[in-house]
Protein backbone atom coordinates (compact mmCIF):
# COMPACT_ATOMS: atom_id res chain seq x y z
CA UNK A 1 0.00 0.00 0.00
CA UNK A 2 2.27 2.99 -1.22
CA UNK A 3 -0.63 5.58 -1.89
CA UNK A 4 -4.05 5.58 -0.94
CA UNK A 5 -6.40 7.77 -2.66
CA UNK A 6 -9.65 9.46 -1.21
CA UNK A 7 -12.84 9.47 -2.73
CA UNK A 8 -16.04 10.97 -2.36
CA UNK A 9 -18.59 7.77 -1.88
CA UNK A 10 -21.34 10.07 -3.36
CA UNK A 11 -20.05 11.10 -6.27
CA UNK A 12 -19.80 8.78 -9.35
CA UNK A 13 -17.83 11.20 -11.60
CA UNK A 14 -15.35 11.80 -8.79
CA UNK A 15 -15.42 7.27 -7.94
CA UNK A 16 -14.34 6.67 -11.75
CA UNK A 17 -11.70 9.34 -11.74
CA UNK A 18 -10.41 8.17 -8.23
CA UNK A 19 -10.34 4.33 -9.86
CA UNK A 20 -8.61 5.39 -12.81
CA UNK A 21 -5.94 7.38 -10.74
CA UNK A 22 -3.54 4.25 -10.19
CA UNK A 23 -3.20 4.46 -6.99
CA UNK A 24 -2.47 1.28 -5.07
CA UNK A 25 -5.58 1.57 -3.17
CA UNK A 26 -8.84 3.53 -3.33
CA UNK A 27 -10.27 4.98 0.22
CA UNK A 28 -14.23 5.51 -0.91
CA UNK A 29 -15.35 7.52 1.74
CA UNK A 30 -18.56 8.28 3.22
CA UNK A 31 -17.27 9.94 6.44
CA UNK A 32 -15.59 14.07 6.13
CA UNK A 33 -16.54 14.55 2.63
CA UNK A 34 -20.17 13.14 2.64
CA UNK A 35 -22.69 15.76 4.20
CA UNK A 36 -24.80 14.54 7.21
CA UNK A 37 -27.97 14.84 4.78
CA UNK A 38 -26.37 12.35 1.99
CA UNK A 39 -24.89 9.85 4.28
CA UNK A 40 -27.88 7.19 2.43
CA UNK A 41 -27.23 8.11 -1.07
CA UNK A 42 -23.65 7.92 -0.60
CA UNK A 43 -23.57 4.57 0.65
CA UNK A 44 -26.23 3.09 -2.32
CA UNK A 45 -23.56 4.96 -4.86
CA UNK A 46 -20.22 3.09 -3.85
CA UNK A 47 -21.85 0.00 -3.05
CA UNK A 48 -23.31 -0.70 -6.71
CA UNK A 49 -19.95 1.17 -8.06
CA UNK A 50 -17.77 -1.03 -5.96
CA UNK A 51 -19.86 -4.00 -6.93
CA UNK A 52 -19.55 -3.27 -10.38
CA UNK A 53 -15.86 -3.52 -10.40
CA UNK A 54 -14.66 -6.08 -8.14
CA UNK A 55 -14.18 -8.17 -11.25
CA UNK A 56 -11.65 -5.77 -12.76
CA UNK A 57 -8.02 -5.30 -11.86
CA UNK A 58 -7.34 -2.15 -10.69
CA UNK A 59 -6.29 -1.04 -6.94
CA UNK A 60 -7.74 -2.34 -3.82
CA UNK A 61 -10.43 -1.05 -2.30
CA UNK A 62 -10.91 0.61 1.41
CA UNK A 63 -14.08 2.42 2.44
CA UNK A 64 -13.67 5.14 5.34
CA UNK A 65 -17.01 4.45 7.42
CA UNK A 66 -18.34 6.92 10.11
CA UNK A 67 -16.38 6.43 13.36
CA UNK A 68 -18.27 4.40 15.71
CA UNK A 69 -19.40 6.84 18.38
CA UNK A 70 -21.36 8.20 15.35
CA UNK A 71 -23.80 5.16 15.45
CA UNK A 72 -23.79 5.19 11.57
CA UNK A 73 -21.11 2.53 11.11
CA UNK A 74 -23.35 -0.04 11.34
CA UNK A 75 -25.41 1.42 8.15
CA UNK A 76 -21.83 1.79 6.79
CA UNK A 77 -21.29 -1.98 6.60
CA UNK A 78 -24.47 -2.86 5.96
CA UNK A 79 -24.74 -1.51 2.86
CA UNK A 80 -20.62 -1.39 1.64
CA UNK A 81 -19.40 -5.26 2.65
CA UNK A 82 -21.99 -7.29 0.44
CA UNK A 83 -20.24 -5.38 -2.52
CA UNK A 84 -16.93 -6.71 -0.98
CA UNK A 85 -14.19 -4.09 -0.47
CA UNK A 86 -10.77 -5.45 0.30
CA UNK A 87 -10.97 -3.09 3.58
CA UNK A 88 -11.89 -0.89 6.35
CA UNK A 89 -10.41 2.33 7.14
CA UNK A 90 -11.85 3.68 11.07
CA UNK A 91 -11.63 6.96 11.23
CA UNK A 92 -10.77 8.37 14.82
CA UNK A 93 -9.82 4.98 16.36
CA UNK A 94 -9.41 5.38 20.15
CA UNK A 95 -7.41 2.36 20.65
CA UNK A 96 -6.79 -1.64 19.64
CA UNK A 97 -10.42 -2.33 21.24
CA UNK A 98 -11.89 0.10 18.76
CA UNK A 99 -10.53 -2.15 16.12
CA UNK A 100 -11.75 -5.49 18.01
CA UNK A 101 -14.90 -3.47 18.09
CA UNK A 102 -14.92 -3.36 14.35
CA UNK A 103 -13.44 -6.81 13.69
CA UNK A 104 -16.88 -8.18 15.69
CA UNK A 105 -18.72 -6.03 13.39
CA UNK A 106 -17.02 -7.23 10.30
CA UNK A 107 -17.27 -10.95 11.20
CA UNK A 108 -21.32 -10.71 11.54
CA UNK A 109 -21.25 -8.57 8.21
CA UNK A 110 -19.37 -11.16 6.14
CA UNK A 111 -22.14 -13.87 7.57
CA UNK A 112 -24.47 -12.00 6.58
CA UNK A 113 -23.01 -11.33 2.92
CA UNK A 114 -21.51 -14.69 2.63
CA UNK A 115 -18.36 -13.61 2.86
CA UNK A 116 -15.18 -15.80 4.44
CA UNK A 117 -14.83 -14.97 8.13
CA UNK A 118 -11.74 -12.49 8.00
CA UNK A 119 -11.66 -11.40 4.52
CA UNK A 120 -12.01 -7.55 5.38
CA UNK A 121 -8.78 -5.79 6.60
CA UNK A 122 -8.92 -2.84 8.28
CA UNK A 123 -6.77 0.31 8.77
CA UNK A 124 -7.31 2.54 11.68
CA UNK A 125 -6.34 6.20 12.00
CA UNK A 126 -5.13 6.45 15.37
CA UNK A 127 -4.30 9.95 15.71
CA UNK A 128 -8.00 11.60 15.79
CA UNK A 129 -8.08 12.27 19.44
CA UNK A 130 -5.78 12.61 22.14
CA UNK A 131 -6.81 9.02 23.55
CA UNK A 132 -5.85 7.25 20.00
CA UNK A 133 -2.59 8.94 20.42
CA UNK A 134 -1.47 7.51 23.86
CA UNK A 135 -2.82 4.22 22.79
CA UNK A 136 -0.32 3.34 20.27
CA UNK A 137 0.83 0.35 21.39
CA UNK A 138 -2.23 -1.52 21.80
CA UNK A 139 -2.64 -1.99 18.88
CA UNK A 140 -0.31 -4.70 18.44
CA UNK A 141 -2.54 -8.68 18.79
CA UNK A 142 -5.32 -6.47 18.68
CA UNK A 143 -6.35 -8.48 15.46
CA UNK A 144 -5.55 -10.63 12.56
CA UNK A 145 -7.36 -7.77 10.37
CA UNK A 146 -4.94 -5.33 10.94
CA UNK A 147 -3.33 -4.55 7.73
CA UNK A 148 -1.83 -0.78 8.70
CA UNK A 149 -2.25 1.83 10.68
CA UNK A 150 -2.31 5.93 9.39
CA UNK A 151 -2.66 9.09 11.43
CA UNK A 152 -4.32 12.20 10.68
CA UNK A 153 -3.87 16.04 12.39
CA UNK A 154 -6.96 17.69 11.10
CA UNK A 155 -9.00 15.91 13.43
CA UNK A 156 -6.53 15.84 16.33
CA UNK A 157 -6.23 20.17 16.18
CA UNK A 158 -9.65 20.11 16.47
CA UNK A 159 -9.83 17.89 19.71
CA UNK A 160 -6.84 19.38 21.54
CA UNK A 161 -7.61 22.80 20.64
CA UNK A 162 -4.52 23.32 18.27
CA UNK A 163 -4.82 26.56 15.95
CA UNK A 164 -2.38 24.67 13.76
CA UNK A 165 -0.65 21.66 13.66
CA UNK A 166 2.13 23.43 10.98
CA UNK A 167 4.63 26.25 11.99
CA UNK A 168 5.58 29.19 9.69
CA UNK A 169 7.83 27.33 7.76
CA UNK A 170 5.44 24.23 6.90
CA UNK A 171 6.94 21.94 9.78
CA UNK A 172 4.71 20.16 12.12
CA UNK A 173 4.74 21.61 15.62
CA UNK A 174 5.62 18.71 18.51
CA UNK A 175 2.23 17.72 19.37
CA UNK A 176 1.57 16.67 15.81
CA UNK A 177 5.29 15.49 15.25
CA UNK A 178 4.58 13.23 18.39
CA UNK A 179 1.72 11.99 16.54
CA UNK A 180 3.24 10.83 13.55
CA UNK A 181 6.11 9.18 15.37
CA UNK A 182 3.65 7.67 17.59
CA UNK A 183 2.03 5.82 14.35
CA UNK A 184 5.59 4.62 13.18
CA UNK A 185 6.36 3.00 16.05
CA UNK A 186 2.51 1.28 16.83
CA UNK A 187 3.04 -0.03 12.98
CA UNK A 188 6.59 -1.30 14.06
CA UNK A 189 5.25 -3.30 17.24
CA UNK A 190 2.16 -4.40 15.53
CA UNK A 191 4.26 -5.59 12.23
CA UNK A 192 2.16 -4.04 10.05
CA UNK A 193 2.06 -0.77 7.25
CA UNK A 194 2.90 2.44 8.62
CA UNK A 195 1.08 5.37 6.25
CA UNK A 196 1.41 8.85 6.47
CA UNK A 197 -1.20 11.42 6.37
CA UNK A 198 -2.15 13.45 3.70
CA UNK A 199 -0.53 16.78 2.51
CA UNK A 200 -3.71 18.92 1.70
CA UNK A 201 -1.99 21.36 -0.50
CA UNK A 202 -2.21 19.34 -3.42
CA UNK A 203 -1.03 22.47 -5.72
CA UNK A 204 2.51 23.38 -3.57
CA UNK A 205 3.71 19.99 -5.37
CA UNK A 206 7.78 20.50 -4.38
CA UNK A 207 6.46 20.63 -1.03
CA UNK A 208 4.34 17.63 -0.94
CA UNK A 209 7.46 15.70 -2.62
CA UNK A 210 9.85 16.50 -0.34
CA UNK A 211 7.45 15.36 2.55
CA UNK A 212 6.74 12.26 0.72
CA UNK A 213 10.84 11.73 0.80
CA UNK A 214 10.56 12.59 4.12
CA UNK A 215 8.21 9.98 5.16
CA UNK A 216 9.58 7.06 3.16
CA UNK A 217 12.97 8.30 5.24
CA UNK A 218 11.96 7.46 8.78
CA UNK A 219 9.89 4.53 8.12
CA UNK A 220 6.75 5.31 6.25
CA UNK A 221 5.83 2.62 3.89
CA UNK A 222 2.89 4.76 2.21
CA UNK A 223 0.95 8.15 2.22
CA UNK A 224 -2.87 8.74 1.59
CA UNK A 225 -3.25 11.04 -0.76
CA UNK A 226 -6.45 13.84 -1.48
CA UNK A 227 -5.94 14.30 -5.59
CA UNK A 228 -5.33 11.80 -8.52
CA UNK A 229 -2.09 14.05 -9.14
CA UNK A 230 -0.31 13.32 -6.06
CA UNK A 231 -0.48 9.35 -6.47
CA UNK A 232 2.52 9.62 -8.96
CA UNK A 233 4.32 11.41 -6.54
CA UNK A 234 3.74 8.99 -3.49
CA UNK A 235 3.70 5.88 -5.76
CA UNK A 236 7.89 7.13 -7.09
CA UNK A 237 8.93 8.16 -3.58
CA UNK A 238 7.53 4.63 -2.03
CA UNK A 239 9.21 2.32 -4.59
CA UNK A 240 12.29 1.43 -3.92
CA UNK A 241 15.05 2.51 -6.28
CA UNK A 242 17.44 -0.18 -8.20
CA UNK A 243 20.21 0.76 -6.86
CA UNK A 244 18.21 -0.12 -2.95
CA UNK A 245 16.95 -2.99 -4.26
CA UNK A 246 20.35 -4.58 -5.98
CA UNK A 247 21.83 -3.62 -2.23
CA UNK A 248 19.70 -4.83 0.02
CA UNK A 249 20.13 -8.08 -2.43
CA UNK A 250 23.62 -7.89 -2.09
CA UNK A 251 23.16 -8.09 2.22
CA UNK A 252 20.77 -10.62 2.20
CA UNK A 253 22.44 -12.78 -0.04
CA UNK A 254 25.85 -11.99 1.81
CA UNK A 255 24.14 -13.89 4.88
CA UNK A 256 22.81 -16.65 3.28
CA UNK A 257 26.12 -17.56 1.86
CA UNK A 258 27.87 -17.02 5.22
CA UNK A 259 25.34 -19.47 6.88
CA UNK A 260 23.49 -16.42 8.20
CA UNK A 261 25.88 -15.17 11.04
CA UNK A 262 25.56 -12.25 13.20
CA UNK A 263 27.55 -9.96 11.24
CA UNK A 264 29.38 -9.73 7.47
CA UNK A 265 31.66 -7.96 5.59
CA UNK A 266 30.56 -6.41 2.10
CA UNK A 267 33.12 -4.60 0.17
CA UNK A 268 35.50 -3.49 3.57
CA UNK A 269 32.37 -2.91 5.34
CA UNK A 270 30.30 -4.62 8.42
CA UNK A 271 27.00 -5.41 8.62
CA UNK A 272 25.07 -7.02 11.49
CA UNK A 273 21.47 -8.52 11.63
CA UNK A 274 19.48 -5.51 12.23
CA UNK A 275 20.95 -4.35 8.65
CA UNK A 276 19.94 -7.74 7.53
CA UNK A 277 16.26 -7.08 8.66
CA UNK A 278 16.11 -3.49 7.01
CA UNK A 279 17.11 -5.17 3.70
CA UNK A 280 14.77 -8.14 3.90
CA UNK A 281 11.62 -5.59 4.81
CA UNK A 282 12.89 -2.83 1.85
CA UNK A 283 12.93 -5.99 -0.85
CA UNK A 284 9.19 -7.34 0.51
CA UNK A 285 8.57 -3.27 -0.02
CA UNK A 286 10.14 -3.91 -3.52
CA UNK A 287 7.87 -7.23 -4.68
CA UNK A 288 4.46 -5.66 -3.71
CA UNK A 289 5.12 -2.84 -6.12
CA UNK A 290 6.68 -5.47 -8.31
CA UNK A 291 9.99 -4.24 -9.25
CA UNK A 292 11.28 -7.10 -7.08
CA UNK A 293 11.19 -10.76 -8.47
Amino acid sequence: MRSMLFVPGDSEKKLEKGFGAEADVVIVDLEDSVAPHNKEAARAIAAAFIAARRQETGPAVYIRVNDLSTGLTDDDLAALVPARPDGIMLPKSNSGQDVQRLAAKLRVAEAEAGISDGTTRIVPIISETAAGVLAGASYAGASGRLAGLTWGAEDLSAAIGARAARDEHGRYTDVFRLARAMTILASGAAEVAAIDTVFPNFRDMAAFEAECREAERDGFTGKMAIHPAQVPVINAAFTPSREAVEHSAAVVAAFEAAGNPGVVGIDGKMYDRPHLRLAERLLARARAAGVFA
